[in-house]
């Protein structure tokens, strides 16, 4: 993440016709970016989560709150706004992991300590790895 706050997209992701993006904290402590179309079927399951009591909307509120819309520049960066670098605890190095149909942007750090507790769930991991090599 360059001084502006910005992060550059990996190619494949800035690959065909998407233009805007969601910038968003599902779940702490990294972000996730996704693009518009996948963000919209991300809301709607939100919502339905929401319709279920207060205390679950409110929870939506807040994560509805705080995202962003972003778009990358002609260099492929977007922004990452100040209060979601805040919320992510992102300053400087970031590292951008491909999941899929989005992009998880973390501090390297907290990232490195997330995946070396894995722990039981990674040796479930090791063994799955080993039956798909065959």
């Amino acid at each position: 993440m360059d001084e502006k706050g910005r992060v550059s997209l990996p190619s494949a992701f800035r690959r065909g016709e998407i233009d805007t993006f969601v910038l968003v904290q599902l779940q702490k402590p990294y972000l996730t970016l996704y693009p518009e179309a996948k963000w919209n079927e991300v809301e709607d399951r939100l919502m339905d989560f929401g319709s279920s009591d207060p205390a679950s909307m409110n929870a939506v509120r807040g994560i509805l709150a705080n995202l962003a819309e972003v778009s990358p520049d002609k260099a492929g960066r977007i922004l990452i706004p100040s209060h979601l670098q805040a919320a992510a605890g992102l300053d400087g190095s970031v590292a951008l992991l491909g999941m899929s149909s989005r992009i998880e942007i973390w501090d390297p750090a907290t990232l490195r300590a997330q995946t070396d507790g894995a722990g039981e769930a990674q040796a479930k991991l090791d063994a799955l790895a080993l039956k798909l090599g065959r």
